[in-house]
């Protein structure tokens, strides 16, 4: 038989943000707000998604799959692959104005990451 509860549950759900501080990866001091997105951003294109245990399968990107691709596909790829890495970034609000360079076998990508501490321009290199 169950128990009968008549307790009425008034819960209130808060959202908290955690603080945005790391350690830089260039001198350890210590880095907060756009700095540290800025430096997040790096390492999410930096990492190969589904590749490492140590890293949910919501972080890093895609990109490595595009080596050996055609460079119209990879084109066609590479903006939605570098949003879809950066936008599971709660911080990251958006991933804008692409622009595409191709250097041999090499694709530079310039975007624009709009976040909730401002906005700047950051750029990798993607291998095809």
């Amino acid at each position: 038989m169950l128990p009968n509860i008549q307790t009425a549950l008034n819960a209130t759900l808060t959202t908290e943000t955690n603080a945005s501080k790391t350690y830089s990866l260039e001198d350890g001091s210590l880095i907060d707000d756009l700095d540290a997105i800025r430096q997040a951003v790096f390492l999410a294109l930096s990492v190969p998604r589904y590749q490492y245990l140590i890293y949910s399968w919501d972080y890093g990107s895609e990109l490595d799959t595009l080596i050996g691709q055609s460079y119209e596909y990879a084109l066609s790829e590479i903006k939605r692959y570098i949003t879809e890495a950066l936008t599971q970034d709660e911080r990251v609000q958006s991933v804008d104005d692409f622009g595409f360079t191709r250097k041999g076998s090499q694709i530079l990508c310039v975007f624009v990451v709009t976040t909730d501490f401002g906005t700047f321009s950051a750029e990798t290199e993607v291998e095809i």
